[in-house]
């Protein structure tokens, strides 16, 4: 079938810098090494796949993904080649064919993650290409956020019970992907995730990072088979977990396009698992990302579909992290009394939280300290344009370490930073340097790129006290600490980063 240049290959392929013909011979010698060695491609199927947009059969797509992730040194998969799976129709959205039906999100997790994972084998480093915008997000997930899931039989096909799912399988499923399971082995992958998630909170995220993306690609694996429709919620809600956790971490490293992907993964899992909630949280991370990278117009577009397509079940808590969120955008962009009326919407939902409802497991992190400091981390971020609002960060600041007695050494750093950089804003240098010095001895025992951004962002504030005894002390103490060889962002790092 054709259906015009495939765009997509022909700008993936312009990157690799490979002519046709090497790109034949590279398809033929990888199809052999993955057990295919009957396949023959020449210089004019590689020419009709890239200007008549001829779709290869299997195992050509993947043979491709496979190539170009090793070439480019960022996840490559079928999607961003402009291949469709076998029965997809021709309709696609504006991003990634967003939004993906169940199997397909199984499909794109699965084949993601092993991407990623081939990535950490061959020690390819790699930023990817530029974000998805937040708009475009937003639209091609508008409506379908707001609907809920069909059933599991409606989607995949009869239902089956408990003795005959070991039988059924997907089409076009992968002969080694993982078993069926049952409700002990849901137990043991849900307390993985929370183990991963302290881990996390406490060190950040580069050194858990592989073994999320493997225990989500397992799960993958085990999302194609038509389990009964309680454990198959429950692993679409292990998946969503762990796919937050993968793109928090790749965040935390600065993989940003790596951890956008996650995040969408992430935000259909919840969906087919029926957790709007989970969705919207999920949707939040994109957008406290897109803030970090000095994006908060992107993220007020994903917050906007996050708060509004989380449903009416979503706890008050859950609703008043969201709106921290979105007051950290607005104070971006200096909208002060926006911010200060979304933070008074946060406080009142926060204490309205009656607690009678047992919070989902993802939301035991967010306590009151977690609000605190992310009121600080909007108004340390307003005092960029407005000064006067120096004061009420430090005030929140100091409340939010007066609490962290948890464990999250990550947290910890981001409130020491957050009040030094209030400090000096405030125009208070003396209290500054202790607060940055405290940050300074805990923060090499982390693996969070986002903090060293952040210390960053502190030093930046440190020129205006040049001269200042303490602060020139201050400052070489934080040069002699940053890595050597900065990463390029390919974006601009935002006034300061989330909690």
């Amino acid at each position: 079938m054709t259906k015009g240049p495939n765009t997509r290959l022909a700008d993936l392929f312009g990157l690799a810098g490979w002519s046709k013909g090497e790109l034949a011979r590279l398809v033929n010698r990888q199809a052999a090494a993955m057990g295919h060695p009957q396949l023959a491609t020449d210089t004019s199927r590689v020419r009709r796949w890239i200007e008549v947009g001829e779709t290869p059969r299997d195992p050509v797509p993947k043979v491709l993904a496979t190539l170009f992730t090793e070439r480019l040194g960022r996840v490559v998969t079928i999607e961003d080649l402009g291949f469709r799976t076998p029965g997809r129709t021709a309709r696609r959205q504006s991003v990634d064919g967003l939004p993906w039906a169940a199997v397909r999100t199984a499909e794109v997790l699965t084949e993601f993650t092993g991407m990623d994972l081939m990535l950490n084998r061959r020690g390819l480093v790699g930023a990817g290409t530029a974000l998805a915008a937040g708009s475009a997000l937003s639209s091609a997930l508008h409506d379908w956020l707001r609907t809920d899931p069909a059933v599991v039989g409606a989607r995949f096909g009869p239902a089956v019970d408990a003795v005959d799912v070991r039988d059924y399988r997907f089409p076009h499923s992968d002969p080694y992907e993982a078993m069926p399971v049952g409700a002990q082995e849901i137990d043991a992958l849900e307390r993985s995730v929370e183990v991963f998630r302290a881990w996390d909170a406490a060190r950040g995220g580069g050194l858990q990072r592989k073994a999320v993306v493997g225990q989500l690609n397992e799960v993958g694996g085990m999302l194609t088979y038509n389990h009964p429709e309680p454990l198959q919620k429950r692993l679409w809600g292990v998946a969503a977990n762990l796919a937050v956790l993968a793109g928090w971490m790749s965040h935390d490293v600065g993989l940003e396009p790596t951890a956008q992907k996650y995040f969408v993964i992430a935000a259909h899992s919840a969906r087919e698992g029926g957790d709007r909630p989970r969705a919207g949280e999920a949707l939040s991370r994109a957008a406290r990302q897109m803030v970090h990278l000095g994006r908060p117009d992107d993220a007020l577009d994903l917050m906007q579909l996050a708060k509004s397509g989380s449903g009416a079940s979503t706890l008050p808590r859950t609703r008043a992290m969201l709106c921290t969120v979105e007051a950290w955008a607005q104070a971006s962009m200096g909208r002060g009394q926006q911010m200060r009326r979304t933070l008074g919407e946060a406080e009142d939902l926060f204490a309205s939280d009656r607690a009678d409802v047992p919070p989902p497991s993802w939301m035991q992190i967010f306590k009151e300290e977690d609000l605190y400091g992310m009121q600080a981390l909007a108004y340390r971020t307003l005092a960029e344009h407005d000064p006067a609002a120096a004061g009420t960060a430090q005030r929140y600041a100091e409340k939010a370490l007066q609490l962290r007695v948890d464990g999250r050494q990550r947290s910890k750093i981001f409130d020491y930073l957050t009040m030094a950089s209030a400090c000096f804003l405030g125009d208070d240098p003396e209290q500054a340097d202790r607060y940055a010095r405290l940050a300074l001895l805990t923060i090499g025992q982390t693996s969070s790129h986002r903090t060293w951004d952040r210390l960053r962002e502190m030093y930046r504030l440190t020129g205006a006290y040049a001269g200042h005894p303490k602060v020139d002390e201050l400052r070489h103490e934080v040069r002699a600490a940053l890595p050597k060889a900065p990463r390029d962002r390919k974006g601009v790092v935002g006034r300061g980063t989330a909690v």
